[in-house]
This record gives C-alpha cells, sequence and structure tokens, in this order.
C-alpha cells in the first residue's frame, strides 16, 4: 500500500523567503566577481563567515537551544564544512577564473545532485526521468566547459572548482534538511556558518593583509556578503526548506543564473559565451527534465513549485546560500 502523498502549502511568507534567497544568492556570485581581484577564495569565505555568524548571533537571542544528538553533531559538522567552508572557498576561486554567469550555471546543476543524493543517500532511488536528466545536464556543462576553455577562461579549473562547490552545496542541502526534522533553522544556520568560519581560520592573517591594500568598496563587498547572500538568505532558505521538500525547493533556483547574467552584464558588462550559454540551458532543460514523473505517481496536490522530486521527509522548522 502507497504511503500518502505529502500535501505542500505554498503560504505567502514561504513564497517571500524564496524570492529573497533567490535575488540574495544570486547577488552573490556578482559581489563574488567584483572583491575576487583583490582576496583569495580561502580569505574572502572567512570574511563573508565571520561576519554571517556575528549576525546570526543575534537571531539566537530569546530562543530556545536544541542539544543536539551525537548523529546530529556529525551532520552539523558535515553541514558546515561542506556548504559553508568548502562550497565558499570553491565558488570564490572558480570565480577567480570564470565570469559570475557561467559559474552560476554550474553550479546550478545542483538540483540534480541533491535528487541523486537522496535517491542514493535517503533510500529513495533513482527514477528513470531523473538518470536521463542527469545525462543531459552533464553533456551541458561539457558545453560550457568548451566555450570556456575557447575563451581562455581558466582553462577548465575554474569549471571544475565550480563543480565542486555544486557537490559541497549538495552535501549541505542533504545534511541541513535531515537536521530541520528537529532541531530549529536559526540554530543549525549558526552553527553552520560558525563551523565554516572556524574551517577557514588558517586565511585570518592573509584576509588582514589583503584587507589592508584593498579599496574601501572591498570591504563593502565582504559586509554585504556576510550580511544579505549569508545571513539574510541562509535564514530565508532555511525557512522555506523546513516548509518544503529539499529537491522541490531546488526547483526555484533556475532562476538564479538568468538573474546572474542580467546583473553581471550591468555590473561588469560580462557575459558568458554562446557555447556557455546554449550549456546553460541544456543544464537547466536537464533539470526539468530529472523532475517528470509518470502519471501513476503523480501527486493531484501537486502546483508550480511541486514537479517530480524525491520526497525528503519533512522538518518541524528552519531558515539559508
Amino acid at each position: 500500500m502507497n504511503a500518502p502523498a505529502r500535501t505542500t502549502v505554498m503560504t505567502p511568507w514561504v513564497v517571500v523567503a524564496i524570492v529573497v534567497t533567490v535575488i540574495a544568492w544570486a547577488s552573490a556570485f556578482v559581489v563574488i566577481r567584483g572583491v575576487g581581484s583583490h582576496l583569495g577564495g580561502g580569505e574572502l569565505a572567512l570574511g563573508r563567515l565571520l561576519v554571517g555568524t556575528v549576525l546570526l548571533s543575534l537571531l539566537l537571542i530569546g530562543r530556545p537551544w536544541i542539544r543536539p544528538t551525537g548523529r546530529e553533531w556529525l551532520l552539523i559538522v558535515v553541514y558546515g564544512v561542506a556548504w559553508f567552508g568548502a562550497y565558499n572557498v570553491t565558488l570564490n576561486i572558480a570565480e577567480h577564473t570564470l565570469d559570475a554567469g557561467t559559474t552560476s550555471m554550474i553550479v546550478n546543476i545542483g538540483p540534480i545532485l541533491i535528487a541523486l543524493g537522496a535517491g542514493i543517500f535517503l533510500g529513495e532511488g533513482i527514477p528513470k526521468w531523473l538518470a536521463i536528466g542527469a545525462g543531459i545536464a552533464f553533456g551541458g556543462v561539457v558545453l560550457i566547459g568548451v566555450g570556456s576553455g575557447m575563451a581562455g577562461l581558466g582553462n577548465g579549473i575554474g569549471i571544475l572548482w565550480a563543480l565542486i562547490a555544486a557537490v559541497a552545496y549538495t552535501i549541505g542541502v542533504l545534511c541541513q534538511k535531515r537536521l530541520m526534522r528537529r532541531i530549529p533553522s536559526t540554530q543549525v544556520t549558526w552553527l553552520g556558518c560558525a563551523l565554516g568560519a572556524l574551517v577557514c581560520l588558517p586565511f585570518a592573517g592573509s584576509l588582514v593583509v589583503q584587507l589592508q591594500a584593498a579599496p574601501v568598496s572591498v570591504l563593502l563587498g565582504v559586509l554585504y556578503l556576510g550580511a544579505v547572500p549569508t545571513s539574510l538568505a541562509f535564514t530565508t532558505w532555511g525557512y522555506a526548506l523546513s516548509k518544503l521538500p529539499a529537491g522541490q525547493l531546488g526547483v526555484t533556483t533556475y532562476v538564479v543564473p538568468a538573474i546572474v547574467v542580467v546583473l553581471g552584464f550591468a555590473a561588469f558588462g560580462e557575459i558568458p559565451t554562446v557555447l556557455a550559454i546554449v550549456g546553460g540551458v541544456i543544464c537547466l532543460i536537464g533539470v526539468a527534465v530529472s523532475r517528470r514523473r509518470s502519471q501513476r505517481d503523480r501527486d493531484p496536490s501537486d502546483g508550480l513549485l511541486t514537479p517530480e522530486t524525491p520526497l525528503v521527509p519533512a522538518a518541524p522548522q528552519n531558515l539559508s546560500q
């Protein structure tokens, strides 16, 4: 006997949280590109995470503290190191050689990786359409690589870093969703950000040196990254993630590359190569195909934000790029 389908209610607050998250994370790609010439990948990550940790600490005032279990602490460490630490460092390094739009298109294969991860590690299986979509998206990444290579963008090194960032993002989402079954979103997000800052502390000395030599605009960029895409957007993401399945919420990031391309062109006059744009579109098609489902598996309650995706068990409460 099949288990009852989970009904998802898209409340106005969930919609607002998604919109804030998408716009804030899109702007992060552009700001990182702008300050990356003055700060190393690890140094920028540390500065951003320190600001984010301080601001997120304010959200914990007056809130109850849930003591994590041993298993939850393990998930928290993996979540913090992977998403806040590894993701930020690798993303920053990728944008040293790739434009913001191209980087965002590669990272946006995350929804497929999340679905694959849920299928492998959460026992949800890998449906036919997921496998087909993953293959299509891989072809798109290859095209992005060819286009970027022809343009002399890092000879594929930047693409490799962006792919690593996508994997780190995937690991973070899967761990976070598990944690939010019992622990409030603000606590999970703060712990992850603090742990990410902790693993980036070896870059503290060089961060100070680089900031001293950088213009004021770079410091403002670091403050923005810590305040908006980190503390605010990770909070709104966590809230939305507590209300929606992880794979389902990942669909909303479809629009991020388009926003990034527009912002990148407005800020720097940069635009991905034609092949990279075609590859990015193919990646999005792959993600869309991966979410198809057969008629017999379709949930009649599905709406615009409920395409096929393996459902990760619900969490009682949470908010989080």
